[in-house]
């Protein structure tokens, strides 16, 4: 059974570990529109953020919006590019690509404070982030809070941005990795795991038995077969512009498959998730630490 206790972050959040030693987070946003006593509160829907809610990834555009305030330059933009490219093509499940990206994970938070990530997360998603959702994956979330549900994020990125895109969305909350706080500022540590595969599932458990959701009645939402073990844990399992591995799964199970996107388009942005995101997103962090020392 899970537990849970209270961790100090920008705004709040719920640190949960079960009896096998998984701990997640997870954090509300008191949106505007999001009724505190859902009328279904038995069920609840969960997305995926990267591909599946927006364009791309949401740290990718957070490092495009920090590279126009010149928080570092256009080379470190590139390179940053270059590595999660190469995470994608090189990074499976397996236990030395996960601990690269923990590892990257770790170097990009350390050192900034929670507030400012916060802040920037906010202008940025105004910016390079709303244009990108797409819409017929926001009509499903939509729908779900019409029908009385509470709807939740999943995101490989540290909670405190992932609590950001799901207020500007206008959802209840969301999951993710949850990095080490200091007096208000990333240690550059992670509590428990990176939010990717296996995780996911574990988290969408945990938050189920805190807030007495009855999995069976519950849906799930991703573009990724990273994320098998999270559908697969729920009732109702939805493909959105599904990978080829998603895809042929999905037809196999006899799940929902939604594509928003058409022909060329299709392929151009299929860019990577967060998890490998955070295999180039390294490049910001230290580029941010140099900028700061000069000031």
């Amino acid at each position: 059974m899970a537990r849970t206790r209270k961790v100090t972050v920008g705004t709040g959040a719920t640190v949960s570990t079960d009896e096998d030693g998984h701990t997640t987070g997870w954090a509300a946003t008191g949106a505007a529109g999001v009724p505190p006593a859902p009328a279904d509160p038995r069920a609840a829907a969960f997305f995926d953020v990267d591909n599946t809610i927006m364009q791309g990834a949401s740290i990718y555009w957070l490092a495009r919006g920090l590279a126009a305030r010149n928080y570092f330059t256009t080379r470190d933009l590139a390179r940053f590019a270059w590595q999660q490219l190469r995470f994608r093509v090189l990074a499976t499940e397996h236990a030395g690509s996960m601990s690269r990206a923990k590892e990257v994970a770790l170097a990009f938070v350390a050192g900034w404070r929670v507030e400012d990530v916060e802040r920037l997360t906010e202008e940025i998603f105004d910016e390079l982030m709303a244009p990108r959702i797409w819409r017929g994956t926001r009509a499903l979330a939509e729908q779900h809070l019409a029908d009385g549900q509470r709807v939740w994020l999943v995101t490989a990125a540290p909670v405190e941005i992932g609590r950001v895109i799901a207020a500007r969305l206008g959802l209840t909350g969301a999951i993710g990795t949850v990095a080490e706080i200091r007096d208000g500022v990333y240690t550059g540590r992670l509590v428990g795991d990176l939010m990717h595969g296996t995780a996911k599932a574990d988290a969408v458990t945990q938050l189920a038995a805190a807030e007495g959701l009855d999995l069976s009645r519950c849906a799930a939402y991703s573009d990724s077969s990273n994320d098998l073990p999270m559908l697969s844990t729920v009732g109702r399992a939805v493909a959105i512009n599904p990978d080829s591995a998603l895809r042929r799964t999905a037809r196999e199970r006899g799940w929902a498959v939604y594509d928003f996107r058409t022909g060329r388009r299709a392929a151009r942005i299929a860019v990577p998730s967060a998890a490998g995101l955070l295999a180039g997103v390294v490049t910001a962090g230290l580029a941010l630490r140099r900028r700061r020392r000069t000031e």
